[in-house]
């Protein structure tokens, strides 16, 4: 038994790594990655004991109210009233509100209370007026289509030739128009507004093809606005006074501009 224990202790062990000579004490060892001494080089064992994240210690206490140490309260946070909270109106805007917000959350920013309660004061003021908006726009349409009901029947049918196009369908026509209009005055001094009426009727006769899906009745019906267009402007530029007209100004150009007007509304809202 003694002969076998000599025999393991004889055999270079796997696990030991020579590395030098240490002093007088012979050569250092290591065993698994610990560096392991000669006996009459160690000294006395010690004990160390880390705790990583547990924050122990009055050091540890200093540090977890550090971050809140230095940074701002904002004094309103606690206030209900999203309005008095963000120190807005209640009649402002959506951009003055979205302004104060973020101003605040600038201004707290590391205060995590604070920068909830501007979070949450804008979010409800904004959920509100589009809760408001939606309710106008619902009692708007069902007061109006309550009107419409209630209305003679030659009202009923004179408004079944009418519909009412999306806001992007009207924003676009209504600037294609503006655009002809403000040509038209750009070259008032040179000629007359014959080519712009040209471009602005056979325009309105390929929107209301778009619609119709009949190119003869779009024709028809687009140069019966332009004629019913121009004579009102007729009947009714006279009756401008004199002193608000720019006197390069023709009574052509000015007839033109209703004309241009009747384009606009029947292209867009006819069926």
């Amino acid at each position: 038994m003694q002969a076998t224990a000599a025999a393991f202790l004889a055999r270079p062990h796997p696990r030991l790594l020579r590395i030098g000579r240490w002093g007088a004490g012979g050569p250092a060892l290591v065993r698994g990655g610990i560096i392991a001494l000669p006996p009459r080089l160690r000294g006395p064992r010690c004990s160390i004991s880390l705790s990583i994240g547990g924050g122990g210690g009055a050091g540890a206490s200093e540090d977890r109210g550090f971050s809140y140490e230095h940074v701002p309260v904002f004094p309103r946070y606690r206030i209900r009233d999203p309005y008095k909270l963000l120190g807005v109106d209640r009649d402002a805007s959506e951009e003055e509100i979205r302004s104060a917000r973020n101003f605040l959350v600038q201004q707290y920013a590391g205060h995590e209370p604070s920068e909830e309660a501007i979070e949450g004061a804008y979010e409800k003021i904004i959920m509100k007026s589009y809760q408001q908006r939606k309710k106008t726009k619902i009692n708007l349409k069902t007061k109006l289509k309550k009107r419409v009901e209630e209305s003679p029947s030659w009202v009923k049918a004179l408004l079944g030739y009418f519909e009412v196009p999306s806001m992007d369908i009207i924003s676009r026509r209504l600037f294609f128009f503006a655009f002809i209009a403000g040509w038209s005055i750009a070259t008032s001094a040179e000629n007359g507004p014959a080519f712009q009426l040209a471009i602005s009727l056979f325009s309105c006769i390929y929107f209301l093809n778009d619609k119709m899906k009949n190119l003869l009745r779009a024709s028809t019906t687009g140069f019966g606005v332009l004629v019913g267009g121009w004579i009102i402007g007729s009947l009714l530029v006279p009756l401008i006074p004199t002193f608000i007209i720019p006197p390069s100004w023709s009574l052509e150009l000015l007839t033109s501009l209703v004309a241009y007007v009747f384009l606009f509304l029947g292209c867009t809202f006819l069926k």
